[in-house]
This record gives C-alpha cells, sequence and structure tokens, in this order.
C-alpha cells in the first residue's frame, strides 16, 4: 500500500503523539493514584487524533521546516495558557532561574509582575530596587518590553524577556490611569538584594516594621526587629505590608504564628485532590507579642501578605488599614519533569481562618483610607510655605506668652519650673521632628500611629463606659 507524504507524516506522527500521551498517562498516575481508576472521556482521544493529525500537517506542508522540539513546546505552552495565569511551563532554563528567586538576591528590575484581565500587570514594585527608584508603581500596565507587545504574551516569557544581565538596560512602556498616553522607562537591570524586614520607632513607644517580601530569613529577621524594639520599650506595633508582593507560605505561618498565643488555624487550602487539602496553624512553642497592632495593606499586597493580614483580622488580632488587597490567593505546586523542565500548576486555593476565598476578593480593610499623592501632598506643602513662618512661631507661643494671660496656679512664683519645661518640650518636639519627617509624606502610616497614639485612652473610655441593656451592669471591654 502506497501513503502519500501527508500520510507518511501522520503516520509518523501518531506513533510519536502516542509515546508522549503514553508517558503522559503513567507520568499522571505517579502523582495523582486515585485518578487513575476514571475512564478517560471519549472525547479526549478524538481531540488527541485531530492534534496528530496537525501536527503531521505542520512537518509535511508547512512553507519552512518546522522542528518538531518546537511545535510540542507551543503546544505544552498553549495548552497551560488555557489555565489561569499562575500555571505555566518552566523549561530548564527557566525552572533553574525560579529556583534562585527566593533566596533573597537574585538578577532583574525589582518588580513582582502578574496577568490581570489578560494584561501584564505590576503588583508591587521592590523597594529600592531599580524599578522602584524609576517610579514604577502598583498596578502599572506593561503593553511592551523593548519594541514587543505583551499582549497574549505569558507570565514566563515575561519574567524571562525582563530579566538579564546586570548592568543591561531594559526598555519598558506603561500605561497608568493618570497618564494621558503610555510611557517608556528605561530600568537598569541589577542584583536585587532583598532586606525583608525594616523597623522604626514613633512616638517612643510604636514600632513599625515593615516587611518587604517573604523569603527564607524573614520570620528570623522579624524576630530580632521585634526583640530590638521591645528593648526600646514599644507596647504598640504597626505591621506595614503595603506593596509585599507576598514569598514562601511557610514564612507567612511563621510571622503570623510570632503574634498568636495559643493555637489558631491559619490559614487552609482546598483542591480537588486530598492532598492538596492542608491545614496551617499557630503552635505555642514561642510566646507571640501581645501589642496592640495595626496592619497596613494596600493593592500591592498578595499571596503570603493576604494571608497574614487575612489570619489576624479573622482572629479579631489585629486592624487592617489601608486599601483592599490583590487577591492572589492560589497555591502553584511545581511539579519537575524528565527533563529538567517543570509545571508550575495551580493546585488549590487559599481560606482565611473563618472561609474567606482570597483569591480575586483579597482582603478588605476594616479602616480604608486611601493613600495620597505624593503630588497632591506637594502641592499641600507648598500652600503651607506661605504661613511656615506663622506656624513656626505657633508652636513656642502659648497662653501664657500672651500679654497680661491670667496667671494658673502652678505658675504663680514658679518661674524656674516654667523654663524648665518650656526646655523639655521644645528638645522633645525637635527629636519627634527629626523622627517623624516620613510621616508628613505617608498619611496611612499617620493614621495608623494616630489611632494607635490614642489606644489606651480609647481603651479606658470604652472599659468603662455604660451601655444600656438588659443587663445593666453590662460594659463595653477592649482586649
Amino acid at each position: 500500500m502506497n501513503l502519500s507524504p501527508v500520510g507518511k507524516g501522520m503516520k509518523v506522527g501518531f506513533a510519536r503523539l502516542l509515546v508522549i500521551v503514553i508517558f503522559g498517562i503513567f507520568s499522571t498516575q505517579a502523582l495523582y493514584a486515585e485518578e487513575s481508576a476514571e475512564e478517560p472521556k471519549p472525547g479526549t482521544y478524538n481531540k488527541l487524533k485531530v492534534f496528530s493529525e496537525i501536527l503531521s500537517l505542520i512537518e509535511s506542508n508547512y512553507v519552512e521546516p518546522v522542528g518538531s522540539d518546537t511545535m510540542i513546546d507551543g503546544a505544552i505552552k498553549g495548552m497551560v495558557k488555557a489555565l489561569d495565569p499562575h500555571t505555566s511551563y518552566l523549561p530548564p532554563e527557566s525552572y533553574k532561574e525560579m529556583q534562585v528567586e527566593t533566596t533573597g538576591k537574585f538578577g532583574g528590575l525589582g518588580i513582582e509582575i502578574s496577568i490581570r484581565d489578560g494584561v501584564l500587570t505590576v503588583v508591587s514594585p521592590i523597594e529600592e530596587t531599580p524599578a522602584f527608584k524609576v517610579g514604577i508603581k502598583p498596578g502599572d500596565k506593561i503593553i511592551k518590553i523593548e519594541d514587543e507587545s505583551t499582549l497574549d504574551m505569558t507570565l514566563q516569557d515575561a519574567v524571562s524577556r525582563l530579566r538579564g544581565e546586570t548592568g543591561s538596560p531594559v526598555n519598558i512602556t506603561i500605561f497608568r490611569e493618570s497618564f494621558k498616553a503610555p510611557k517608556e522607562f528605561t530600568i537598569v537591570r541589577d542584583i536585587i538584594k532583598v532586606r525583608s524586614v525594616i523597623k522604626k520607632l514613633y512616638k517612643k513607644d510604636i514600632g513599625y516594621i515593615k516587611i518587604r517580601s517573604f523569603s527564607k530569613n524573614t520570620s528570623a529577621d522579624l524576630d530580632k526587629a521585634l526583640s530590638d524594639l521591645e528593648k526600646e520599650g514599644i507596647s504598640k506595633l504597626i505591621l506595614d505590608l503595603r506593596n509585599n508582593p507576598g514569598g514562601l507560605l511557610n514564612q507567612a505561618v511563621e510571622v503570623t504564628d510570632r503574634f498568636l498565643n495559643r493555637e489558631n488555624l491559619i490559614v487552609y487550602t482546598k483542591g480537588r485532590s486530598e492532598e492538596q487539602n492542608m491545614r496551617f496553624t499557630s503552635h505555642d512553642k514561642v510566646a507571640g507579642v501581645s501589642y496592640p497592632l495595626i496592619i497596613m495593606v494596600n493593592g500591592g499586597s498578595a499571596s503570603a501578605s493576604e494571608i497574614v493580614a487575612g489570619a489576624l483580622q479573622d482572629l479579631n488580632r489585629a486592624v487592617i488599614l489601608g486599601t483592599p488587597t490583590f487577591g492572589k490567593g492560589s497555591v502553584q505546586t511545581i511539579i519537575p519533569l524528565s527533563d529538567g523542565s517543570a509545571l508550575r500548576l495551580t493546585t488549590a486555593r487559599y481560606y482565611t481562618p473563618s472561609g474567606r476565598v482570597i483569591q480575586e476578593n483579597g482582603i478588605e480593610p476594616d479602616i480604608i483610607i486611601e493613600r495620597t499623592a505624593a503630588d497632591e501632598l506637594e502641592k499641600e506643602e507648598e500652600k503651607e510655605e506661605e504661613s511656615k513662618e506663622k506656624t513656626r512661631l505657633r508652636r513656642f507661643l502659648r497662653e501664657k506668652d500672651l500679654k497680661k494671660h491670667l496667671k494658673g496656679k502652678t505658675s504663680i512664683g514658679d518661674v524656674e519650673q516654667e523654663n524648665e519645661v518650656e526646655k523639655t518640650d521644645k528638645e522633645e518636639e525637635a527629636a519627634e521632628n527629626a523622627t517623624n519627617e516620613d510621616l508628613q509624606k505617608d498619611n496611612q502610616l499617620q493614621q495608623a500611629v494616630s489611632l494607635l497614639s490614642g489606644w489606651e485612652v480609647m481603651k479606658k473610655m470604652f472599659k468603662n463606659l455604660q451601655i444600656p441593656t438588659a443587663d445593666a451592669n453590662s460594659q463595653i471591654s477592649m482586649k
């Protein structure tokens, strides 16, 4: 029997496909044994037959020769692209790069990206990185990398194009809601060294800790920061998770555990397979800190950040302040393949202790405060500049400085004490102005500090507040 070139190609292509399908079936059985009993759907074989026909036709009749490896890789990428944006095929080179990402030192621009509504979107720039320094912001749409459109570009392809040799530039075209037209940014690639935890002190007793990402040393760095702040006498704490793109799950669980004093459910996952249904709880091996806690979040807070914020919100352990988070609450399992490549497969969803789905929904803050844009703050500062001298004078003028002011009992005949108090006030004010300059540029942080500053006053007020109910002894209490 004579076969035409197309027929021969079909025969060869179908034989190759059978090998691939058989290998795939055995691989799947090894990963998910419980699914081996399921009968393959009749339509599956029909589609595989069509696939083999197309593969053979391309090999035999396409205008230029095409390697079968190229077509198979393209087919795999197309298959995973039909799923969610976080499922991807990692060729051997990409898989090696991915393994470096969570070590806290890697090359690139310093941005976390995702695909949202089909568009390549910046989740968050990492502070003090090249992208952050040139002004890339959460929510920016990357519409071009160099001169290539990002439409229909996979997440992994985008990452590969953004990375490169240290010191080499890359041009990305950004569209932002405040832009009238897309704008091109030139960013010089650098080694990204992530200092995951930084600390500060406000108002003498309010500790501030910012977690930039959840890398392998985050919980240890947090312990050190908490220890240092405890020595400085803090009694309240702000945990800043804004623009934190996430990272390692175990670090999110350990960070959450630091603020709990008994065993609690922190997060759980649910997937199709029983092995994907997991629960992560706190433990009592380490005594958690019990300071009043405010957690700051925004649209750049994703994944591990949302796990921490969602758990501590559900457990009534913290007040969440800021704007709604990104809503990335899915679990990706990295499955190594035989040729050194890997499949990054979405296998489950994250749930907060109360059962809320993080994916797509994000975490809604208890107190919503929009971040005032930097240019608006500058305008306000310009308006205030005119009366700056007057304001400065008012800081040092009190009732006792007014002409013919009425004397108070403690001020009569006690001039030395007045001078001493005045001197102390000025020293404290100078120190406060020196350490709190950043509060003037960050209205969300300013609100968090103000809330904690009045914590003890509000606690005392609510503790003594009588409520008209059937029980006359009922009171509001604040823990």
